[in-house]
């Protein structure tokens, strides 16, 4: 990271309503309160357009707004092949995602910004790497993927902090 221009991360997961809004809005407060909002920059992106400009999912609004994040200001977009030139990193939250976003790449260079997003969460096992979609799923799954996520912005935090 550089002090003249922040470092960007860029989430991705299928439709950009629940996953990756999920970490977005976590590693902005993360960031806030280890005051690095101002040397980083974070969105979100969905690889299938068919939430293009709607809000989050409302359960993972209301799982956010439970554990005391502000969930109001995300309005979905799809991934597309300019995010690798507005982007540092782009975390996919499956491996599905990352095959997806990886065809998009203008370039094997660019193709080197993206991870797996839990390569960062310390409890994750190498051979299992995947946020589950919790869509499909209960209220359970959600809360489930919110832990993850929060357990997986603090390393990511840190991280970051470190490449300062």
């Amino acid at each position: 990271m550089t002090q003249s221009e922040p470092y960007r991360v860029t989430f991705v997961c299928l439709g950009n309503i629940c996953r990756s809004p999920t970490a977005h809005v976590v590693l902005e407060a993360r960031l806030a309160d280890a005051g690095l909002a101002d040397r980083v920059t974070v969105t979100s992106s969905g690889t299938g357009g068919w939430h293009t400009g709607e809000p989050m999912d409302p359960r993972t609004a209301s799982t956010l707004r439970g554990s005391g994040y502000d969930p109001t200001r995300h309005v979905a977009r799809t991934f597309s092949i300019d995010d690798y030139a507005e982007s540092d990193l782009i975390l996919v939250m499956d491996h599905s995602n990352e095959a997806d976003v990886l065809e998009l790449a203008p370039s094997v260079e660019e193709q080197q910004k993206v991870r797996m997003f839990r390569e960062f969460d310390p409890e994750a096992d190498p051979d299992d790497l995947e946020v589950p979609d919790p869509w499909f799923g209960d209220s359970d799954g959600f809360t489930q993927v919110l832990a993850m996520v929060e357990r997986t912005c603090d390393a990511l935090v840190e991280h970051l902090r470190q490449a300062e």
